[in-house]
């Protein structure tokens, strides 16, 4: 059995089909333990840290840090045995980036000899541009040497002298040959590139074609490079010295994000969803004083002062007991069937370096208040530093979105895929409030619940988003009337 074990990309969590490595937790010659975290890859979801499967010495790393790499790709080798001695090398085994590469000098400077018989470049049956052969139209290449006829009245060599032995040819002094002349534009003077239509309409509108420089194959003029040359060019507007100078709009002034990760799927998620589920947004607008003052009430007992009490944790208790009295809301379209889930796995979207991602809470609906504030507080730091893992992001069966934490009043969220309804919670404010007849200063929040009409109807809608709201307005009560 071979000491060097290569580790694969393993699959994070439902069917992940590649991972971007964020950093190597280890180098080559390093000596690691079992299960001890190796690498870091963001995949679709998550980033998780991967532990190694043996203990033993990193002989090789094969990707670089920043690539992405498929599910069951090689990416570390490990020496699990190396206090065995050193390991015999072979050409076979070195990895791709050993081998010497020659460089793009040496390989230009390689002259390959033509073929034996290989007819000169231009010449009839010879290699033309584009790796064609120069033949005439309707006629195919020829190796032979091509024949003249006689001038009318030329004699045929054969019969105007008997053959004789050849006399000693004297070389003669090379002829001087002037240097071709060359244009302007670095072509020799007259050698023009442009097809019969173009001439004509270059000598219709009095374009000199020697004079252009053309945009087409190898260098010819086409149509478009004459009607240039003939459009006379727009002078230029003068600006004035005290004017502003004109704002560019270039690629400099652009940048370009990679869409991959967390952004990548949640932009397919958001599409599939948007374009899936017919969705359909309500709003309530709630006098959430008491809710607030019952907040205060709660973190002033003993056993709440380590506890972190939020509005996000009664609008959470709202929704789960809103659920047990329209249990329909908790489901999911399965084309020809609606699955109603008995259980309630919370999603709560948070917004991340890395993008927006929703963990869940699972089986929410069975903790206690004081398990529930744990249980968020714990996914929201979790989630703050990177660390979800994707198992906490799968499952998710109803999401509420806090969007109140960045002063909006509310939204219209998307539905997670797989998902019936969410729940988009606005900022809470000081507003003047009609109470108890009089026009008092109250804390108010709206709310949107986005749903699937396919699953939920307006009423079931607008009586589970009506029985959030009135807990919100008076917990207490409704926990007595509810519970």
């Amino acid at each position: 059995m071979s000491r060097i074990k290569e580790f694969n990309l393993p699959d994070l969590g439902e069917g992940l089909t590649e991972g971007e490595i964020l950093g190597w937790l280890v180098k080559v010659g390093d000596t690691i333990e079992l299960n001890q975290p190796i690498v870091e890859v963001e995949t679709a979801k998550a980033a998780v840290e991967i532990p190694a499967k043996w203990a033993g010495q990193v002989h090789a790393i094969f990707h670089p840090e920043g690539t992405t790499v498929e599910v069951g790709t090689p990416i570390i080798a490990i020496d699990t045995d190396p206090g065995a001695g050193p390991i015999e090398s072979s050409t076979t085994g070195a990895p791709a980036g050993d081998l010497p590469t020659p460089s793009a000098a040496s390989l230009a400077a390689v002259e390959v000899a033509p073929a034996e018989g290989a007819v000169e470049p231009g010449l009839i049956g010879g290699p033309a541009p584009g790796g064609r052969t120069a033949v005439l139209v309707g006629y195919g290449p020829r190796t032979t040497t091509a024949k003249r006829r006689p001038r009318k009245g030329a004699v045929p060599a054969q019969a105007t002298a008997a053959p004789v032995a050849p006399a000693p040819v004297t070389p003669a002094a090379a002829p001087v040959v002037p240097a071709p002349a060359v244009n302007g534009n670095g072509r020799l003077a007259g050698a023009v590139l442009a097809k019969p239509p173009v001439r004509k309409l270059a000598k219709d509108l009095g374009v000199d074609l020697s004079t252009l420089t053309g945009s087409g194959p190898s260098g010819s003029i086409t149509r478009e490079d004459v009607q240039r040359a003939a459009t006379p060019a727009a002078e230029p507007l003068a600006v004035t010295a005290s004017g502003p100078a004109a704002a560019s709009f270039g690629a400099d002034r652009e940048q370009r994000i990679p869409v991959k990760g967390v952004r990548k799927l949640t932009a397919e998620n958001m599409s599939r969803s948007a374009f899936t589920a017919p969705h359909v947004t309500e709003f309530l607008t709630v006098d959430v004083t008491r809710a607030m003052k019952a907040l205060d009430r709660l973190r002033g007992r003993r056993e709440w002062r380590d506890v972190r009490v939020s509005p996000l944790l009664l609008v959470a208790k709202a929704v789960l007991l809103a659920v047990k009295r329209h249990p329909m809301v908790n489901s999911t379209w399965a084309g020809d069937e609606i699955v109603v889930k008995e259980y309630v796995n919370l999603g709560i979207a948070a917004a991340t370096e890395r993008g927006l991602i929703v963990p869940n809470v699972k089986d929410a609906g069975r903790l206690t208040l004081r398990e529930l504030a744990d249980a968020l507080t714990d996914l929201v730091q979790t989630a703050k530093a990177g660390k979800t893992s994707p198992a906490d992001m799968s499952g998710g069966t109803l999401t509420i979105t806090n969007v109140g934490v960045f002063g909006v009043d509310t939204g219209t969220p998307i539905l997670p895929p797989g998902e019936s309804a969410i729940l988009a919670f606005g900022a809470v404010r000081e507003m003047p409030w009609v109470h108890k007849g009089k026009v008092k200063p109250r804390l108010v929040a709206t709310l949107g619940l986005s749903f699937d009409h396919r699953i939920i109807d307006g009423e079931l809608g607008s009586k589970f988003l009506r029985d959030i709201g009135d807990f919100l307005a008076d917990p207490e009560a409704a926990l007595l009337a509810w519970t």
